[in-house]
């Protein structure tokens, strides 16, 4: 008789104007940051969010709900849940690949925002949360790090010049993709 999915049989399939990415969770190491990820997502709360910052090389953000809003970019960057979630700082290496939350200053800042390293950013190495892995959408991540960004001197720099953003994330069965 088949069993029901355990948290650790599910990933999530992100989907974007640029393709999918599908990340495997570290539940082992950052179990509430993966659940408020899934509750999030299973919500619908990313769908139509933008890539809001890109900077090659080092990471794309994404996952503020202001970001839906395509005629103000103003407050971008600053949207959250209504709430903020404790870091779960852990040995996870910062790599090409790796989903994190994003944050302020203080550490227990997180909410909603999330960011996947482009490259090495050992530097974050237990200052922020990794909570996942690419398991495929390397290309993907490579289409959205590599899209053209404004200029340095203008406003928001590391926004890209054409929106890149989130369809949707859908949690769903490791197996369903594999």
């Amino acid at each position: 008789m088949p069993t029901a999915n355990t948290p650790a049989d599910e990933v999530a399939v992100i989907t974007t104007n640029h393709g999918p990415m599908v990340v495997e969770f570290w539940s082992d190491v950052a179990p509430k940051t993966v659940e408020n990820f899934k509750k999030l997502a299973r919500e619908g709360f990313y769908d139509g969010t933008a890539f809001h910052r890109v900077i090659k090389g080092f990471m794309i953000q994404g996952g503020d709900p202001l970001s839906k809003n395509t005629t103000s970019e103003e407050g971008w960057g600053t949207g959250d849940p209504g709430y903020k979630i404790k870091a779960e700082f852990n040995d996870r290496h910062h790599d090409k690949g790796v989903l994190s939350m994003a944050r302020s200053q203080s550490p227990d800042s997180a909410g909603c925002q999330f960011f996947v390293c482009h490259g090495d950013a050992g530097f974050l190495d237990r200052q922020y949360t990794g909570f996942g892995r690419l398991a495929s959408g390397l290309d993907t991540l490579d289409k959205i790090a590599t899209t053209p960004c404004r200029a340095a001197g203008e406003r928001s720099p590391s926004r890209p010049v054409q929106r890149v953003h989130v369809e949707s994330i859908k949690i769903v069965p490791r197996a369903s993709v594999a």
